[in-house]
């Protein structure tokens, strides 16, 4: 008896220190397979939305940010009735009840997602019932608190938050950073661990992106262009504003727009960026471009006189005509052929050039290429290879047979602009690091110089005449600045076979100001205005001018006053010999003028400009005013009106001007008005309302 219990006793002595042994083994020998199990009981891997990273304007003004939002989801093995939590969560989400109950009858199921980036009133409301089994982890939903304004670029996330379209697209990796996936631990029945219904996670955050963009400039572009297509009944408007010296995108716009926020309601082509998507035929627009390869290649001067044929010419089998049947000009000089946009002054140009040299310009200001903008899906345009028959030389001369994006016309004109210099337009001025706050400052890059500054500033010139009165571009000027530019009304294409469409037109601007410092490069169109009007000058004109007028203000540029002297050389608009005549002004000051059918006209405008500045002994010749800079100095009183009363400040700030306001709001007056000579005082009474 006593040896059985000495042999149970050793027995269960044995068993126990087998245990213990076992046990200290696996607590101290490392066991790979014993940790992925562990692991795997005690915590779970779950997909995240990382703290998107912020897109801002040029003045760190949120354009598109991460708000909190709260995901719901459940442990079907402990729901202990799910037919009655599907149909009280399917009546609270707004969703079927199949769907809710298909996900939580499993009871073989840890962990299923039922509804993601709820509204924190919604979760608080769930979370009210305290039903074991279901839980919240709190992710980032995509907001744009502007929500229309440039929703095209920016784009918009999917419900995963991947990047889908714009901005969003192209720098995905970067705002939303490269961590996504969390290890979640569980507690010792395999639930995941919350507190008051919230599940433990850390989400990285994305990286910031501040973009050229001017938000105020964006918003003004934007509702000019819906107004256009309201008063034109057009199918569509888009435009794009430079910065001349770099080209940065200032901004861009394509209307019909959409709402960001509900992106996916809106049609795949509404939500096409059409600045870089869309190609078309550019019209008149590319005479610019022909004239100013000639001038490069020293086949023409500014005053070179072309016969014109009295608007009629014979190219091959066909018939060139100028856009208008009323055009019957004899000769014009280069500079009245761009101010008139003569199509077969144009064509002659293009002939005596030659289709080599004429493509090889063009392609030199980046036709027929990818600009290296960094948005997505931009395309490169249509420039036919060589060789090129006589009629489509001409054609291609005055923008027929060739296609381009918006973008691509007005970065052109930027080279014009600026000097001489191509460059890869961008839109991205800088990225922020979150963690480490490190700043990247993105830099203009060159792409090649395509004019010398002398050509240059012979083609400003030119393109300030396009501008003056009798020019086709005169209802784009702008008070107090002398602006440069040119109109184009094209036929458009007929999307469904050959030709063109029967009275179907695109009517286009481009242009910078101010024409001898040029700060901004405007370019806007209108796709098929219906009614009211369809030319170039009559519908895109007086948009760039209200564009280019406010730009303009809000960037504090100094007008100038203009004097009879001030005045670009008119176009003559008969077929007769010009003559000079002198004409004796009231301050006794001498002008050479020539004669045309509208020259009363115009000096009398010019007169009214200059009892508006009562300062007419002011005087610069135009020439003059295109090679000196834009004088910042305050002698007279600036142009405020419309401006915030921040804005005045920040605009005067440096002047010796003393400014007293009264009221709130915007500028409604300035007293002594705009252009009057400030006296020993220097003071300036500015009213808000």
């Amino acid at each position: 008896m006593k040896s059985r219990i000495l042999l149970i006793f050793s027995g269960i002595i044995l068993l126990w220190s087998l245990l213990i042994i076992r046990a200290a083994y696996l607590q101290i020998i490392p066991n790979e397979r014993l940790k992925a199990l562990h692991e795997r009981q005690f915590q779970t891997v779950v997909t995240l939305q990382s703290r998107r990273g912020a897109i801002v304007d040029r003045k760190g003004r949120d354009l598109a940010l991460s708000a909190t939002a709260y995901s719901l989801y459940a442990d079907p093995q402990i729901i202990e009735k799910p037919k009655a939590l599907a149909k009280k969560l399917a009546k609270e989400l707004g969703v079927s009840f199949e769907s809710i109950y298909s996900k939580i009858k499993d009871d073989n199921r840890r962990f299923v997602w039922l509804s993601r980036l709820l509204p924190k009133d919604k979760a608080d409301e769930i979370k009210s019932w305290d039903i074991r089994g279901l839980a919240f982890v709190e992710e980032y939903k995509r907001v744009y608190p502007n929500e229309k304004l440039l929703a095209q670029t920016i784009g918009f996330v999917g419900n995963e938050g991947q990047g889908l379209e714009g901005l969003e697209l192209i720098y995905d990796q970067q705002l939303r950073s490269s961590k996504k996936k969390v290890s979640v631990r569980r507690d010792a029945r395999g639930r995941p661990l919350v507190a008051e219904g919230m599940m433990f996670a850390e989400n990285p955050d994305g990286t910031e992106i501040r973009l050229t963009v001017d938000s105020e400039i964006q918003h003004m572009l934007e509702t000019e262009l819906k107004e256009a297509i309201q008063e034109f009944d057009a199918e569509q408007a888009f435009a794009v504003v430079l910065d001349a010296q770099t080209s940065a995108v200032v901004a861009l716009a394509s209307a019909p727009t959409l709402d960001a926020n509900n992106a996916m309601r809106a049609s795949p082509e509404t939500r096409r960026n059409r600045i870089v998507t869309d190609t078309f035929e550019p019209g008149s627009t590319m005479k610019t471009f022909a004239i100013a390869t000639a001038l490069r290649e020293k086949i023409v001067t500014p005053n070179k006189k072309y016969n014109t044929e009295n608007g009629m010419m014979k190219v091959g089998d066909r018939t060139i005509r100028e856009a208008d049947v009323h055009h019957s000009w004899s000769h014009l000089t280069v500079s009245e052929i761009l101010a008139v946009s003569s199509n077969i002054g144009t064509t002659k140009i293009a002939f005596d050039l030659g289709e080599e040299k004429l493509r090889q310009g063009l392609n030199d200001f980046g036709f027929g290429a990818k600009s290296g903008i960094d948005l997505p899906g931009e395309a490169k345009g249509t420039l036919h290879k060589l060789p090129w028959n006589q009629h489509l030389l001409s054609n291609i001369s005055f923008g027929q047979g060739i296609t381009a994006t918006p973008l691509q016309v007005a970065n052109a004109y930027a080279a014009i602009a600026n000097g001489g210099i191509l460059n890869t337009p961008f839109i991205v001025g800088s990225v922020r690091d979150p963690e480490t706050g490190e700043v990247k400052e993105v830099k203009p890059k060159q792409v090649r110089r395509v004019l010398s500054p002398e050509e240059a500033a012979q083609m400003r010139l030119i393109l300030a005449g396009v501008t003056a009165p009798g020019g086709t571009g005169a209802n784009a000027k702008v008070d107090g600045f002398v602006v440069a530019g040119k109109t184009g009304t094209a036929q458009k294409v007929n999307p469904n076979g050959r030709g063109y469409l029967p009275k179907a037109y695109v009517s286009s601007f481009a242009g910078f100001i101010p024409a001898s410092d040029p700060k901004f490069v405007i370019y806007v169109a209108v796709d098929h205005p219906k009614k009211n009007a369809y030319y170039g000058s009559q519908v895109a004109a007086p948009i760039f001018s209200r564009v280019a007028s406010y730009a303009a203000r809000k960037e504090g540029l100094a007008p100038l006053l203009l004097s009879e002297k001030n005045l670009v050389p008119s176009v003559n608009f008969t077929s007769k010999e010009v003559s000079s005549a002198k004409m004796k002004t009231k301050n006794k000051k001498e002008v050479v003028v020539k004669k045309d059918p509208r020259l009363a006209e115009r000096i009398k405008e010019a007169k009214a400009e200059l009892k508006n500045q009562r300062d007419p002994s002011a005087v610069a010749t135009s020439a003059e005013l295109l090679s000196r800079p834009e004088s910042k100095s305050i002698e007279t009183v600036p142009d405020l009106k419309s401006l915030t009363a921040r804005e005045v400040l920040r605009r005067m700030t440096g002047k010796d001007v003393e400014v007293r306001f009264v009221g709130s709001g915007v500028v409604a007056e300035v007293v002594p008005a705009v252009g009057t000579v400030l006296d020993d005082n220097k003071r300036i009474t500015v009213y808000l309302k």
